[in-house]
């Protein structure tokens, strides 16, 4: 027992360390602790096609799909113009801007890092154009993109849901819904702040910009409504039960073709091919992660050692408020590293047991874990979200340190508020009898 420990804790730290690539990593250490116990080698294949044979899984390669299809359709550049005039021209409006688009694009694709490499691609040039540092725009744009992860569709829910019996994925939509929003919002309170203290992204002279007027806006509104209008069709016909969580999912695709391709005439046969390829080779990637994970999550149940590591972390204190807090602090250092499916695939064995020993509603505990791992995906050193939006922005991870923890303070308090008051995320679906 204490070799198999070492073996599945410290071999998969070691090889990580090596820059061995995590579902590699989780399946070489499963495997040799699988064959050191003596526990069937030859029932590996099973273990690796029960693991990814599940029908929400299914939401995947699909929402990954429509998000590169909005993307590359335009949308995203329509929006902006739309919501530029709501906002006005004010001081740090453009910041307000990108955090309201990565929360609108959160409602199509539920991958943080593809909503922040769109949002970047979008905001950049106009937002160094204004005079914002690369290093504020990095940052403020992979935080918004973090958000994504919460409000629905969200790929890391469809994944918590097949991993954790009991949790319904229509539940865990609506319970990322408040705490999403809220997320947003608290963001929007430094960019605006850092803007004026700074003294960038300052308005421009009236005489530079034409006055707004109903046509104007109205224009810019239907001109947007496609994009508006697709978080309200998704969400709507899972509402409604024309279809499941993972039928929306081709809604969406197909939905984003229709808008590209007959609405705005931007999207074409090159551009198909192009979306269908890049997305193939995310959810490749993504899918082979969990396969291989199911190998090092067999290992470790059937050794034993998950529970062994649970109950060592119980034994440190049976103090409610202070396990999880330390949880937190566990899954936000983790979150650095891992994106969330790597990080639900290591932890979720052994969180569980502690969840179910303090009674916690496991659909709150899902949002709990995700809004952790998404304040992870910009946080440094190894921030995923960072490092693709300052590779858009043209600017270094060090040089984003000044910016971006006043967004992860601002998105912490909103984590904690969440951690500590459940009712934030489980009014929704409990009014909407899911819960």
């Amino acid at each position: 027992m204490t070799l198999a420990l070492l073996l599945l804790v410290v071999l998969f730290i070691l090889l990580m360390l090596a820059g061995v690539p995590i579902g590699v990593a989780m399946g070489l250490t499963g495997f040799l602790v699988i064959a050191m116990e003596g526990m069937g080698v030859m029932a590996l294949p099973t273990n690796i096609w029960t693991g990814i044979a599940k029908y929400p899984l299914l939401a995947l390669p699909m929402f990954v799909l429509a998000g590169m299809v909005f993307e590359r359709a335009g949308v995203a550049a329509r929006l902006v113009g739309f919501a530029q005039l709501l906002v006005g021209n004010r001081t740090g409006a453009l910041a307000i801007v990108a955090v309201l688009l990565c929360m609108v694009l959160g409602g199509v694709s539920g991958s943080g890092a593809a909503d922040a490499a769109a949002v970047a691609a979008v905001m950049v040039p106009p937002m160094l154009k204004q005079g914002y540092p690369a290093p504020y725009v990095a940052s403020l744009t992979a935080a918004g993109g973090a958000t994504d992860v919460l409000i629905p569709p969200s790929i890391p829910f469809i994944v918590y849901a097949v991993l954790v019996p009991g949790v319904s994925v229509p539940a865990l939509f609506l319970a990322g819904v408040v705490p999403g929003i809220l997320s947003g919002l608290a963001l929007i309170v430094p960019a605006v702040w850092l803007a004026r203290r700074g003294g960038f992204g300052l308005p421009e002279p009236r005489s530079a910009r034409p006055p707004l007027t109903a046509g104007r806006l109205w224009r810019a509104f239907l001109d947007a409504i496609w994009g508006l209008a697709a978080p309200v069709v998704i969400l709507g016909g899972l509402r409604s039960g024309a279809f499941t969580p993972t039928e929306a999912a081709v809604v969406a695709v197909f939905y984003g073709l229709f808008v590209g391709a007959v609405v705005y005439r931007s999207f074409g046969w090159r551009d198909l091919y192009d979306v269908l390829r890049d997305s193939a080779e995310i959810s490749a990637v993504v899918l082979l992660i969990i396969a291989l994970a199911a190998i090092y999550a067999h290992a470790g149940s059937a050794a034993g050692i998950f529970d062994a590591l649970a109950q060592m972390l119980i034994g440190l204190t049976d103090n409610e408020v202070v396990m999880l807090l330390a949880i937190t602090l566990m899954l936000m250092i983790a979150g650095t590293a891992l994106d969330a499916i790597s990080t639900y695939l290591i932890f979720l064995p052994i969180l569980l047991p502690i969840a179910t020993l303090f009674h916690w509603d496991l659909t709150w505990f899902g949002v709990i874990i995700t809004m952790n791992v998404a304040i992870g995906a910009f946080t440094p050193p190894t921030a995923v979200n960072l490092m693709v939006t300052c590779r858009i922005a043209g600017c270094s991870m060090e040089s984003t340190m000044v910016w971006v923890w006043w967004f992860l303070l601002a998105m912490t308090a909103v984590m904690l508020a969440v951690t500590f008051m459940p009712e934030i995320a489980l009014a929704l679906p409990r009014w909407m009898g899911d819960l």
